[in-house]
């Protein structure tokens, strides 16, 4: 029998350069949905030191990647939704590192981009979080992102609502693993 290569199809929109400026709304989940930062109670997200940290490493991003800024944001018990927004000016000069990525990596990723962004925030938080629970080396998050350009105003306002909302919605939610998924 032939064995079969899995092949991984990308999300992104093909040829779009994700370092442009704009806003980005992105979700990235845990590691096997593992549910890693907290729960919800009565609709609302009670975040665990995991979460903590997750929240703080989100609220550093302007400081930490000057040419990011941040919009709504919730972490849920398995994953976050938020909105990045980079940049007009975005003619900072390359120097090999992205955000809080060493400069000694090698990286496929442009600079200053969404990539960069989310392989930096998902490098930080993987690192404390194992640092503060003892469990050096293991995974946090999945492989990848999803992400979404915003394209106007009331998409934008659309989507914030949607984040906003969803610690309410956590019963419905397919990232849920105690709701039973209708095919």
């Amino acid at each position: 029998m032939t064995k079969l290569a899995h092949k991984r199809h990308s999300t992104r929109l093909r040829g779009y350069d994700y370092s442009q400026p704009g806003a980005y709304f992105i979700t990235i989940c845990t590691h096997s949905r593992e549910l890693l930062f907290g729960e919800i109670i009565d609709g609302e997200m009670l975040l665990n030191a995991a979460g903590q940290i997750v929240m703080e490493e989100w609220m550093r991003t302007p400081s930490v990647r000057s040419e990011m800024g941040i919009d709504e944001f919730v972490v849920m018990p398995n994953h976050v939704h938020g909105i990045v927004v980079i940049a007009e000016n975005n003619d900072f000069p390359a120097v090999g590192a992205h955000g809080r990525a060493p400069l000694h990596q090698p990286t496929h990723r442009k600079p200053r981009s969404l990539g960069s962004f989310v392989a930096g925030f998902k490098s930080i938080v993987t690192r404390r979080i194992n640092a503060q629970s003892g469990t050096l080396g293991k995974p946090v998050w999945q492989r990848n992102y999803y992400e979404h350009i915003i394209r106007n105003e009331n998409e934008h306002n659309r989507i914030r609502g949607y984040i906003l909302d969803n610690p309410r919605r956590w019963a419905e939610d397919r990232e849920n693993p105690h709701v039973e998924t209708k095919h």
